[in-house]
């Protein structure tokens, strides 16, 4: 059984990763880069990622593709309505569904609603929001062979703040502004920074507004568990969202794939490792700078890409760097304001 709030009929967000190989859903990425673009104040470069690649998903093909393929099997069953939520007993579990219970025995249960716990002290919650448009325009405006992957020439007055572009053609692009705040911004506020940036920095007057998406990931360094009161917890839910990026589809992929390895193999879910502790430590650190505003965001991530080839900023974000490696990265970054934040992560 699959409950989900409504069906997915609208191309309401857009998913970005980079990946090395063909990927599971290859045939679904609608657009792909070789090169990335970061610019900065102090620091700008166009850059060949090889043999990584820069990848784009619809949302709308996504969900058309995994729901054609749920639809051919008959054990599956889709059920739609808002879940308030379950609670476990002996006997397994209870879910509440649109108010009426639905009891679930010896069934095996995984949950991707992450309802964030009330604050409390040593715990950090940051918001990454964002708010895009793909544009197009009459005359040919962008670079279709790359992607800019982070623009921080915009104004830092709410927080950390960038803008990412990803050309579809010469005439079509998405453009998009992500904010690092604890609150989120007034609309009027998102449609105000995409249109300055379009006319400031990528020089383009007359543009028309095809589409528009806009979206809220949780950074935290809530302490996630993957099993919990009867329920194994699954996606951003399951710890899954990159707490100092936001990066969370290519770790629910890995961990999609750890879980059917196990379960076709007959071993306990509760075998598959978690995320090693000190890739969480580094995350956590990197979220204590922002969230207390120790040291600038934009600065950070600037040294970052100016001082380590994108590929090793590529691999320490999936989670696969050598001790050896994070090393040689970190020390690539000012070491005051990390070792303070690290006292407190502690």
């Amino acid at each position: 059984m699959l409950i989900d709030k409504e069906p997915k009929t609208k191309n309401d967000r857009t998913w970005c990763f980079w990946e090395k190989e063909m990927g599971f859903f290859e045939e679904l990425v609608y657009r792909k880069w070789g090169k990335i673009s970061f610019l900065s104040n102090y620091f700008s470069s166009t850059m060949d990622i090889s043999p990584y690649q820069y990848k784009m998903i619809r949302g709308i093909d996504f969900y058309n593709y995994c729901f054609d393929e749920i639809n051919k099997h008959s054990n599956i069953e889709l059920v739609y309505g808002h879940s308030d939520g379950g609670f476990y007993h002996k006997e397994g579990i209870t879910l509440i569904l649109d108010g009426r219970q639905i009891e679930l025995e010896h069934a095996v249960i995984f949950n991707s609603i992450y309802n964030p716990p009330a604050v409390s002290n040593g715990y950090i919650y940051l918001l990454q929001h964002f708010k895009g448009w793909i544009i197009e325009t009459n005359s040919s405006s962008f670079n279709t062979l790359e992607a800019t992957l982070m623009d921080f020439r915009i104004s830092q007055e709410y927080g950390t703040a960038f803008v990412y572009v990803l050309p579809f053609s010469q005439t079509k692009a998405l453009v998009e502004c992500t904010f690092f705040t604890r609150n989120l911004l007034e609309q009027a506020q998102y449609d105000e920074a995409l249109r300055s940036y379009i006319k400031v920095f990528l020089k383009i007057d007359h543009y028309s507004v095809m589409e528009q998406e806009f979206g809220v990931i949780p950074m935290t360094n809530e302490k996630f568990q993957f099993y919990r009161n009867g329920v194994y917890h699954i996606g951003t839910a399951g710890g899954q969202t990159k707490s100092s990026s936001g990066y969370t589809f290519q770790f629910i992929q890995k961990q999609s794939q750890q879980i059917v390895d196990c379960m076709i193999r007959g071993e306990l879910l509760c075998t598959i490792p978690e995320t090693p502790k000190r890739f969480r430590f580094y995350d956590n650190v990197l979220l204590d700078i922002l969230y207390h505003k120790r040291y600038s965001g934009k600065k950070i991530f600037t040294d970052l890409f100016k001082k380590n080839k994108p590929q090793q900023v590529f691999k320490f974000l999936d989670n696969e760097t050598s001790l050896k490696e994070e090393m040689k990265i970190i020390s690539s970054l000012p070491l005051f304001p990390f070792l303070k934040a690290a006292f407190w992560q502690l």
